[in-house]
């Protein structure tokens, strides 16, 4: 007789019911897996576009100071022919010690920095002057590019959130 107390009854009930739980869970698990991945590709792909970004705008900075230092490289180039050929001479000023004097007749005040008084350096002190203010702006020009290049990552990182 089929009664709803009968044992094997009862344990058909309870395996039909933890079988649907199961198999939910199951497909829930793989459905969920599968929603992860797209999602994990998706992700991956934005990365990889951003990468491109970052990557190009390093590639410009970096393409712009080679550039500025090439050109650096030539005027440096042309400074130091100019300085050995003796068409180019670097001078500083001095204090003197004659003063000029202003006689009685004369009531007009004087010209200013006119006379001032100045002393040539030598070709090669020259030269070094001229070398040490290159490394300078070679420093200043590769500090430079590393702050465009951190201000364009910045904003590309900061405009695509």
């Amino acid at each position: 007789m089929l009664s709803l107390f009968n044992p094997w009854i009862l344990l058909s009930i309870l395996i039909a019911i933890c079988s649907a739980f199961g198999a939910g869970y199951y497909k829930g698990e793989r459905m969920e897996s599968i929603r992860q991945m797209d999602e994990i590709q998706h992700l991956n792909a934005e990365a990889r576009q951003r990468e491109r970004a970052l990557t190009s705008a390093v590639n410009i900075t970096s393409t712009q100071l080679v550039k500025a230092n090439n050109d650096a490289k030539l005027q440096t180039q042309k400074l130091h022919s100019a300085l050995d050929s003796g068409s180019f001479k670097l001078r500083i000023p001095i204090k003197t010690t004659i003063c000029p004097i202003r006689t009685t007749a004369d009531s007009s005040p004087p010209a200013g920095d006119s006379d001032q008084a100045t002393a040539e350096l030598d070709r090669e002190t020259a030269k070094n002057l001229v070398a040490i203010t290159d490394d300078g702006d070679k420093a200043i020009r590769q500090l430079n590019a590393c702050i465009d290049a951190y201000n364009n990552i910045y904003n590309t990182l900061n405009q695509k959130k």
